[in-house]
């Protein structure tokens, strides 16, 4: 596996499991475009990747808005010359049951978990469409840091994340991209050096 040069790009970079992808992914060589909703966590991570020695640039958006996640590619592309490996990782975990959720926190989990991976999909997407090449990891349930009870909106999201997977994988493999469904983010880069 040579991911030196490559550029990956990281949602959700900014704290937790994403910031570990971050350093393993610059460890590895590869160019980190680094994007949280949150500019200090995000700048941080950069920031002591950059000292270490890698390559890294913090990219502040929303990727639950369209114009947000159109922005993010944009400037990915135009800045790095183009996006060989996508992460979506980028995920809100509310804990409230079912009977007690408040319908914002419903919305905004589905909107980040779900929503944000399908623009991020798709716009992505078109760009390594034209590469004719490139790899999209989507972090499920399983993955994640201590999943705690009243999940329902969370898991609810992740199983849509896992069969919309499915359905791009089917759909961009003749491009050229694949699409993997990955449970645990600690064994991505194993994962990635058997799968791409």
């Amino acid at each position: 596996m040579n991911l030196k040069d490559k550029v990956v790009l990281i949602t959700g970079a900014g704290k937790g499991s994403g910031r570990a992808l971050a350093f393993m992914f610059a460890e590895q060589g590869a160019f980190v475009a680094a994007n949280d909703i949150s500019p200090n966590n995000v700048e941080q991570v950069v920031a002591e990747i950059i000292v270490r020695g890698g390559k890294a640039k913090a990219y502040i958006e929303d990727i639950a808005k369209k114009v947000g996640v159109q922005a993010l590619v944009k400037s990915v592309e135009d800045e790095l010359g183009g996006i060989d490996i996508l992460v979506n990782h980028a995920a809100v975990e509310p804990h409230s049951s079912l009977l007690d959720m408040d319908e914002w926190d419903w919305h905004r989990t589905l909107d980040v978990n779900l929503t944000g991976a399908f623009l991020m999909i798709q716009s992505v997407g078109r760009v390594m469409r034209a590469k004719g090449k490139g790899a999209i990891l989507n972090i499920v349930a399983g993955a994640g840091e201590g999943l705690k009870k009243d999940a329902g909106a969370y898991l609810s999201s992740q199983a849509g994340l896992a069969a919309l997977s499915h359905e791009a994988d089917k759909e961009l493999s003749p491009h050229g991209i694949r699409v993997y469904a990955v449970q645990n983010s600690e064994d991505i880069i194993d994962f990635i050096g058997n799968n791409i």
